[in-house]
Formats: C-alpha cells, sequence, structure tokens
C-alpha cells in the first residue's frame, strides 16, 4: 500500500518542496506560546539528540560551546573591527 500523503503544516522544513513553501510558513504558529514551544521542541531534540544518550561523548557539549564563542564573537564584531584597524604608534 503506498503511504498517505503528509499535510504540509505537519511537514517539517527540510521534508517542503518550494511551491509549498508559503503555505507552510502561513500555517506556523507565532503567538508568543507557539514561539515557545518550538524553542522548546528545538532543545529537547537537540537534548535528546545529542547530551540524553547511552554512549555519550564530548561532542554535544563541545557544540554547544562553539556555538556559544560564533555567537559572542558576531555581538563583539563591530569593536573588534575598530581595534584591528587602530594605528597604535
Amino acid at each position: 500500500m503506498a503511504d498517505r500523503p503528509v499535510p504540509v503544516a505537519e511537514k517539517r522544513l527540510l521534508d517542503v518542496k518550494m511551491g509549498e513553501l508559503p503555505s507552510w510558513v502561513f500555517s506556523r504558529d507565532f503567538t508568543p506560546n507557539g514561539i515557545l514551544a518550538s524553542f522548546r521542541r528545538g532543545h529537547d531534540r537537540y537534548y535528546n539528540k545529542y547530551i540524553n544518550v547511552k554512549k555519550g561523548g564530548i561532542g554535544g557539549v563541545a557544540m554547544l560551546l562553539v556555538g556559544y564563542v560564533a555567537l559572542s564573537y558576531l555581538w563583539e564584531y563591530d569593536h573588534i573591527k575598530h581595534d584591528r584597524w587602530r594605528k597604535y604608534h
């Protein structure tokens, strides 16, 4: 038997085709509770995939730290850029 088609609203972003993208975006819940729920689902998926495993390594924590360092660099880029062009003589 063939698989039943999945409604566009229930698909993940990577499974959505370009023609279905506008209807997928408009089916999202942009209320504060919906946004909070999406962050919670993302955190739960990350935690279950990288942190809460039987044979865990340093990978999940290292990925989190690298993300923090990259975000900190982006926040301070203007200050770093000005320091780079400053002359010290």
